[in-house]
């Protein structure tokens, strides 16, 4: 079997405002390998190199190749491994910033089936992308935008990506996915269901029917279990009092934060600190 390796880079305090590389590396896994379950809080592509590997988001797993590409979205819950018998071994970055969302929308990824088989975007295409923004990785400014440039370089080739039927999306998800989008980027705001539909261009009971047909959940749900979500990493990652967290995720009520978040992670806010704080210990 082959020797395992990882090399990776993780970019500094220089990020691009409207999109910047966050992390890129190359890994070749031991056997079953596994990453999660587990939520980032950006995007990474993932470009299988060689061998074989498994991604699960909620109740889906895909049994995925090398050539094949997956993609991790922010906020979403997933879980990736190796095959026990022919671990893969990938090349990946992963990026932030106010244009990746509306990027995303362009390609061949869906939520609802986040990745794209080999042979539909050219491999080499994809590896020279990657390597590209890999060997452009270094803590200055220069840096930093070399490697934002190789990254719209490389999203670029999968602008390009068609599948037929399979790329074209309803009206529905299109709604689903602007409303994401918007509180992605406005979750830290007292924002409500009838601004997000307001924003959409929808009704509010237009936008429930969308966010049930696609998500399982209503549009409060979602927003609710994203902004906990964003709490679970303040919590984990800062020192930030508990009333703090809550007003920077959008809850004005500290008590209601409170009460959402144990609904949630069947937890106190205090609690979940405290046992992810005895983890790193």
């Amino acid at each position: 079997m082959a020797e395992t390796y990882k090399h990776s880079y993780k970019s500094g305090e220089i990020l691009m405002t409207s999109l910047s590389v966050y992390n890129t590396g190359y890994q070749r896994c031991e056997a079953g390998y596994q990453w999660g379950p587990g939520v980032r809080d950006h995007y990474c592509i993932h470009h299988i190199l060689s061998g074989t590997g498994y991604y699960t988001v909620g109740e889906k797993t895909w049994k995925l190749e090398a050539g094949d590409t997956f993609i991790l979205y922010p906020g979403v819950e997933v879980k990736y491994y190796a095959d026990q018998q022919e671990p893969w071994e990938y090349a990946w970055a992963g990026f932030m910033g106010t244009d990746a969302a509306s990027i995303i929308r362009n390609t061949g990824f869906l939520k609802e089936r986040p990745f794209l088989k080999r042979g539909n975007v050219p491999d080499d295409q994809i590896r020279n992308g990657l390597e590209q923004i890999y060997n452009a990785k270094g803590n200055g400014y220069e840096e930093a935008v070399a490697m934002t440039g190789a990254l719209y370089s490389l999203l670029s080739v999968f602008m390009h990506y068609h599948e037929g039927e399979d790329q074209e999306r309803d009206a529905k998800l299109l709604y689903v996915e602007k409303a994401e989008n918007y509180i992605e980027t406005n979750y830290s705001y007292p924002v409500t269901v009838e601004d997000i539909a307001d924003y959409v261009g929808i009704s509010r009971s237009h936008l429930f029917r969308s966010f049930q047909t696609y998500m399982n959940c209503s549009p409060k749900e979602y927003l609710t279990e994203y902004r906990i979500q964003q709490a679970c990493r303040l919590l984990k990652e800062t020192g930030l009092s508990v009333s703090a967290i809550a007003y920077s995720v959008g809850f004005e009520n500290n008590l209601y934060f409170s009460k959402a978040f144990r609904k949630v992670k069947k937890t106190s806010p205090t609690e979940y600190r405290e046992k992810h704080r005895k983890k790193k210990e």
